[in-house]
């Protein structure tokens, strides 16, 4: 049914020939998305924005709207390749960037041709490639001025509000959970300095505001298919105003952990300072030399804030009865938010390394 009422959407966009295929597409978990072919074998990206996350639809639409068309500007006037190095929208009949109807609220793509991503890294070239990309989306957007963005998700990575929550949710304790974590409850506790730390920097003007993606997964980077160079960045539902150091934090704490998320066996979770090494080169080559001293010396506590945030997020699920994150099993947001705490502490005891590894490469 679903598939159905895209074709019907489809109607209203400005799409080359008639669709020939539409079809699920991909493995994302927020959006429902579309493959759709047309009689010229031109492809496209139609996808169903999941407005229970959303809750402004047209302000994420208006971001990516703005946001991509700076881009491509930039990409035109440094002789790229515009339809391949970023996202391009294509408008509705009524030269509207989304169609929304009783059936929900849509917006159509290009495909990006010739390209892949991967979930996982693969090597440590991949997780290089996409540090580059990802840092090259921060040079590129530089000069464009954060606050004329809206915050699709209000709050999404102040820590210290994160902070407040948690406190409260242990204090309520409904689903009386919190006596058998009070080991994890106490390590945030522990970090409550760590929680302000760069909200601090920020109101206080040694930071500042950038457009940032706020979900620098290595499946939001597109690779060349034949070079495996990074080339587009996708997914730009959460492009909004934030830190830099949040954008690279949360590539390390997804991408050069030694262990999945969920691991049980925190013996097998570290920080790998190779791949930390990797990214720290990758980004700052991407940056260009747009980010200040004081972002870059920040990197490492980006990092480190972002990892302890996300274990502060599933652990205040779990208290909570689970109801943000899915779960596949019992303990299932407590496992993942071990994971990170482990990382956290990973990282305290590498610390002076990790420093050591951005100085090298300012």
């Amino acid at each position: 049914m679903k598939t159905q009422y895209a074709k019907a959407a489809l109607k209203n966009f400005q799409l080359e020939g008639e669709v020939v295929e539409c079809s699920p597409y991909g493995n994302g978990h927020i959006n429902d998305t579309y493959l759709v072919v047309s009689t010229t074998g031109r492809r496209y990206i139609l996808q169903r924005i999941n407005t229970t996350i959303f809750t402004n639809p047209e302000g994420v639409i208006s971001n990516i709207q703005k946001v991509t068309t700076f881009l491509r500007d930039k990409i035109v006037q440094a002789g790229g390749d515009p339809d391949r190095e970023t996202l391009n929208l294509i408008c509705t009949w009524d030269n509207a960037p989304f169609h929304q109807d009783e059936t929900g609220f849509y917006r159509l793509f290009l495909f990006i041709e010739d390209s892949v991503s991967v979930d996982q890294v693969r090597s440590v070239e991949d997780f290089y490639e996409s540090a580059v990309a990802f840092g090259h989306f921060q040079s590129m957007l530089a000069d464009f001025p954060a606050e004329q963005l809206v915050e699709t998700i209000p709050g999404f990575h102040d820590t210290k509000k994160r902070f407040e929550r948690f406190r409260q949710v242990v204090a309520e304790d409904k689903m009386g959970r919190a006596d058998s974590v009070r080991e994890e409850i106490q390590f945030v506790l522990d970090r409550e300095d760590l929680a302000g730390e760069q909200m601090s920097l920020l109101n206080s003007g040694k930071l500042p505001l950038r457009v940032t993606h706020n979900d620098t997964k290595l499946n939001n980077i597109m690779l060349d298919a034949k070079t495996g160079k990074g080339i587009c960045v996708i997914d730009l539902d959460t492009v909004m105003p934030g830190l830099a150091a949040n954008d690279f934090g949360d590539s390390i704490r997804f991408g050069a952990s030694t262990a999945a998320e969920d691991e049980k066996d925190l013996s097998k979770v570290s920080c790998s300072m190779e791949l930390f090494d990797a990214y720290a080169k990758g980004f700052l080559e991407g940056c260009d030399g747009r980010l200040t001293e004081a972002e870059v010396k920040l990197l490492p506590l980006g990092a480190k804030t972002m990892t302890f945030e996300c274990g502060m997020r599933f652990l205040t699920d779990y208290l909570e009865g689970d109801v943000y994150f899915k779960v596949h099993r019992d303990g299932h947001n407590l496992d993942r938010c071990r994971t990170q705490f482990k990382l956290v502490k990973d990282m305290e005891e590498k610390w002076d390394q990790m420093m050591r590894i951005v100085e090298k490469y300012c």
